[in-house]
């Protein structure tokens, strides 16, 4: 049996790990590459496998550094079932849809307004090629086994974001547990893990390998933000990720406002996604802590933008207010037209909460750039900057090391992937001075003979 990580080693995203027995290949998760150009290239380039070779993919959770080159793997020939969560499968409807209206409506721009350095721009995929992949979308309860193969597949709660989940892949030559994407143990809104079962192979993710997070109440963190970006008059803007990450921040906004921690102004919602992902909410709410009433509260102070006439009205919004908005890194969509034009108001106080990958606009931001690069024009940065990883999903260094010390039994070898280098070193080198593991952190395209 081997393994083979075609994504998220040396590197935060892209996750794909092909597990082969010789008769039957498993694709676990098949996402994007984002961040620095050198790794986006890659979702260009063919896929380094046949992609009708593949029997079923395993869906860990809906991020598309998780699901985004689905669309690509069916493009290409794939035909078998995608196995996921129900919440899982709802989201990734909303995402994968998203994502290619973004693709085609950044191409058409970048043709309008001649940006591009390819002629004509094109998307990665179209609306069309990402609706083929929807079918194929099999939703399996936790605990319950799927049969793939000599393969039996059963998901466990990973925590992170609604409907993420762990895959435990047992065979008869041994067991191999893929953590996903882990969330920390005091999400006040998605419960923690489940405890990791017993296996012969741990492929673990190492976002936060290398960072213990400082202890933080995401409600007093936002009270204070709030309140400062109230007393400076201007806009708080704050780039988020759709799913989970613009949930937490809504409820953060509500609980800071509830308990007078910063006075109350408007707030706004610019993303269709984020608001069609807020909804699943309501829908799945046995994958949360929030109770149904508690959530009717966190929506209601919340002005929804979802047609591109009501992210246009926002252009009048001078604060104070609160708008956020896609993406959580800047690196596409509605948001960008409004960091355009509040970037270089001093007024304006631009939050950034959570990671911000190497490469990317949220990165450079984070780290005190004077301009940055919007549509092919250069935006001057004078607006007051934090950055808080109060708000992550992912388990911090402690957290990661908790789930890695819950395992029944020492695992044969443990494989640090889905982290800068650094990180998945860090997290590798703790791993065998706490618990003696035999942990590696693989290269890109490298196979291992398990």
């Amino acid at each position: 049996m081997k393994l083979r990580f075609w994504g998220a080693a040396d590197t935060v995203t892209g996750s794909k790990f092909l597990l082969t027995d010789g008769r039957t290949r498993l694709l676990v998760d098949c996402g994007l590459f984002q961040g620095v150009k050198a790794y986006r290239r890659r979702n260009w380039a063919p896929l380094p496998f046949p992609a009708e070779s593949i029997d079923a993919v395993v869906l860990t959770h809906a991020h598309l550094d998780h699901s985004g080159m689905l669309p690509v793997l069916v493009r290409e020939g794939f035909a078998g079932p995608i196995y996921c969560t129900a919440p899982t499968r709802a989201l990734v409807r909303i995402l994968l849809r998203d994502a290619a209206h973004v693709m085609e409506e950044d191409a058409r721009y970048a043709n309008r307004k001649g940006f591009s350095r390819h002629h004509p721009a094109k998307p990665l995929y179209t609306a069309e090629e990402a609706e083929r992949v929807l079918p194929r979308l099999e939703p399996v309860a936790l605990g319950a086994m799927r049969h793939e193969g000599k393969y039996r597949v059963t998901l466990l709660r990973s925590g992170h974001i609604l409907g993420a989940a762990s895959a435990h892949v047992d065979h008869d030559l041994g067991a191999t547990l893929f953590s996903g994407d882990l969330g920390p143990r005091d999400d006040p809104l998605i419960p923690p893990p489940d405890d990791p079962p017993a296996a012969n192979w741990v492929v673990v993710e190492s976002t936060y390998g290398n960072k213990p997070r400082a202890a933080a109440d995401i409600v007093e963190t936002m009270g204070r933000v709030l309140s400062e970006a109230i007393e400076r008059g201007g806009v708080l803007l704050i780039p988020s990720f759709a799913v989970a990450r613009a949930q937490l921040i809504l409820y953060g906004v509500h609980e800071a406002f509830a308990r007078g921690l910063a006075p109350r102004v408007p707030v706004h919602l610019d993303s269709p996604m984020a608001s069609n992902v807020t909804e699943l909410y309501g829908q799945y709410d046995g994958w949360h802590r929030l109770s149904g009433e508690r959530f009717d509260a966190v929506c209601a102070g919340v002005e929804f933008a979802r047609s591109p006439e009501e992210s246009k009205n926002l252009n009048a919004v001078d604060g104070p207010a609160v708008i956020v908005s896609a993406s959580g890194m800047l690196a596409g969509g509605r948001v960008l037209h409004h960091l355009k034009r509040l970037a270089p108001r001093p007024e304006t106080t631009i939050f950034l909460p959570g990671f911000q990958a190497p490469g990317t606009r949220g990165a450079h931001v984070a780290a005190g750039a004077d301009t940055v690069k919007v549509h092919g024009r250069y935006v001057k940065i004078r607006a007051h900057v934090e950055q808080s990883e109060a708000f992550s999903a992912h388990a911090d260094q402690a957290g990661l090391l908790d789930w890695l010390g819950r395992l029944p039994r020492s695992p044969k070898r443990v494989f640090c992937v889905h982290g800068e280098r650094e990180a998945a070193d860090e997290l590798r080198r703790l791993c065998q001075e706490r618990y003696a593991y035999k942990a590696y952190d693989p290269d890109h395209g490298e196979e291992v003979d398990l």
